[in-house]
């Protein structure tokens, strides 16, 4: 079965327990306004890969992985826009006794995914922002989709690290971030929350579009703001 990618990362440390094979998949619906991966948006862009060619490559770092206790994490991009892909590679990781973690925004149609979410230990869920209104401002498509998804998620007591953007300005307001724990607090299966600190490290890809970076002038949080919103949020988990 043939995918197209972005890229890989064969020693990640942050997507996921352990030491992990990370695949960023081509194509995102999302048009996020703080997005780093602007070359990841065009779903004809990129490499076209078979499971055999990346299971290949995966199998280098099993040794690793496993003492580790890592494994391979499908990122994105959006991952389930090729869903029958990932699963057909998770289907190959499992039998290997691979961990696996998909990384998604959760803009997807439950149906679609449910095969996907049988062979997926963990998943990495983004919460773009838990107000409708700014989730669309934020990200141009609507937050409903995640909303469900998250649901079928605990239905299924699938585990989840949820991540949650700090964008001074847009995420970052005590209302952003208390309602962004009323979100956290519906789902028991929620075992862990990082908060990410809004970086422009990809404004220049934009620049190579011909496009605007459409943040441009807003500056990180500080340290005083990030532990902030650590607070409320972790304060949330169950």
């Amino acid at each position: 079965m043939t995918g197209r990618i972005h890229s890989v990362e064969s020693f990640g440390t942050v997507d996921g327990p352990g030491i992990r094979f990370v695949i960023f998949m081509q194509g995102c619906p999302l048009r996020c306004l703080y997005c780093h991966n602007r070359d990841t948006h065009n779903p004809n862009f990129g490499m076209k890969v078979t499971v055999d060619e990346l299971m290949s490559d995966i199998l280098e770092y099993k040794i690793p992985m496993r003492f580790s206790d890592g494994g391979v994490t499908v990122s994105g991009g959006e991952p389930t826009l090729q869903p029958e892909f990932v699963t057909e590679l998770f289907k190959r990781c499992r039998s290997e006794q691979m961990h696996t973690a998909l990384d998604t925004s959760g803009f997807c149609e439950v149906e679609k995914v449910q095969e996907l979410l049988n062979y997926t230990d963990l998943v990495i869920l983004d919460l773009k922002h838990a107000d409708e209104i700014k989730h669309k401002q934020l990200t141009g498509v609507s937050g409903l989709l995640n909303r469900k998804f998250a649901a079928f998620l605990c239905a299924r007591k699938i585990p989840v690290w949820l991540r949650y953007v700090l964008v001074p300005g847009y995420t970052d307001s005590d209302e952003d971030l208390h309602a962004a724990a009323l979100y956290i607090k519906q789902f028991d299966n929620i075992q862990r929350v990082e908060v990410l600190p809004y970086h422009a490290l990809g404004a220049y890809k934009w620049s190579e579009f011909g496009e605007q970076y459409p943040l441009e002038g807003v500056l990180p949080p500080n340290t005083e703001q990030i532990e902030h919103a650590k607070r409320i949020l972790n304060a949330a988990l169950q």
